[in-house]
């Protein structure tokens, strides 16, 4: 059998043939019908008004929190237990993040810990929807309406995600998506951003632009950015969400499979709590104990399996680094593992991974 990546994207559907229209017409810059094709369908997908695509998931965190005003003084709650770009583009604006901890049953931002660390300083709490599982939304709705608070969304890994029926993206001031090769659906690189007042997505759209004046031509009235999303990005990720259905289910069975063959394991799967649509962006398993994590993956990279560790908490990182211990997103970071998720993995591979799994305890 050949070696399992963690993820590879599956490129069919009409990628071919909207890039292609790209090339044979030319338009393969940040111009083009795509754009806003892309642009509408992701809005119609997430049942959010409108969107404006970027460049990347990064790009796309540091637009809305800039468009949002944050900035020096500013103070920005955010988990520990979450990707680095969640707590970089808080620092790029000038503002301070403010480390919390994590849930254990769902890998989520704590939001006992967010209420208690709010200081006079905080402007925004960042909610991030962590391997596709969705924080506690109507908490954190709630904590933020009751002390003014602005409400980001990092919903990087969390396409097709829903929290009570409603997709994620769409509860906060503004809310960011991640395109890159691994995700769900990709364009390569590139991101997208929703926002709930009109306003703060124009100005996302006129700052990602590098502040192009729309009244004057060539003429630039803000210190803005070139965030801007190609159109043969585009054309891939709206071939992309056509599938969109068909990656999600074949994401949830490949989820459900796992949680079946690996049962009984001196481990978890990350499942479901609650009412709640878990897209499964990674399937994730949280060993008992965390001194197995690397031997077990050393154990699959022999049987030609790779796997990735959870994320390490960004608060211990050099750039970043405090003395807080928050234990359970340790924990959590030092007992998990990515296993391959791609949708077009076959039926064998993941027998093979399941009995190499199994084989480690046996």
């Amino acid at each position: 059998m050949e070696r399992i990546p963690v993820y590879e994207p599956s490129l069919s559907g009409n990628v071919s043939a909207y890039v292609n229209e790209c090339l044979s017409t030319g338009w393969i810059s940040s111009r083009g019908s795509f754009i806003a094709r892309f642009e509408e369908a992701f809005a119609s997908f997430t049942g959010a008004p409108a969107a404006t695509s970027v460049a990347n998931g990064t790009v796309a965190i540091h637009l809305a929190l800039a468009a949002l005003n944050l900035g020096p003084g500013d103070e920005v709650i955010v988990p520990s237990f979450t990707y680095v770009a969640s707590v970089n583009t808080i620092l790029q604006t000038g503002a301070n993040p403010v480390f919390v901890d994590s849930l254990e049953a769902t890998l989520q931002v704590d939001p006992d810990a967010v209420r208690r660390a709010i200081t006079p300083r905080t402007r925004a709490v960042m909610a991030v929807h962590l391997y596709g599982h969705p924080c506690d939304m109507d908490a954190l709705v709630g904590i933020c309406e009751e002390h003014g608070l602005l409400l980001v969304e990092d919903c990087a890994e969390a396409f097709g995600t829903y929290w009570k029926g409603r997709h994620v993206g769409t509860f906060g001031d503004a809310a960011t998506f991640s395109f890159f090769g691994n995700k769900t659906i990709t364009t390569g690189e590139g991101g997208m951003v929703l926002a709930r007042d009109p306003e703060v997505l124009r100005r996302c759209r006129h700052l990602k632009s590098q502040g192009l004046s729309a009244e004057r031509e060539y003429w630039h009235d803000a210190l803005a950015y070139n965030y801007r999303m190609t159109n043969i990005q585009a054309a891939i990720g709206l071939a992309q969400i056509e599938r969109a259905q068909e990656l999600l289910a074949a994401k949830a069975g490949l989820a459900a499979r796992y949680r079946e063959l690996l049962a009984g394991l001196p481990l978890r799967t990350h499942d479901a709590v609650g009412d709640v649509t878990h897209s499964h962006w990674m399937c994730s398993i949280i060993l008992n104990d965390a001194e197995d994590r690397s031997p077990l993956r050393a154990h699959l990279d022999r049987a030609g399996i790779d796997t990735r560790p959870f994320f390490p908490q960004v608060h211990l990182m050099p750039h970043l680094h405090t003395e807080l211990d928050l234990p359970v997103g340790r924990r959590l970071s030092e007992r998990g593992i990515n296993l391959p998720s791609y949708p077009t993995l076959a039926a064998e591979q993941v027998e093979h991974i399941c009995a190499s799994v199994r084989q480690f305890w046996s």
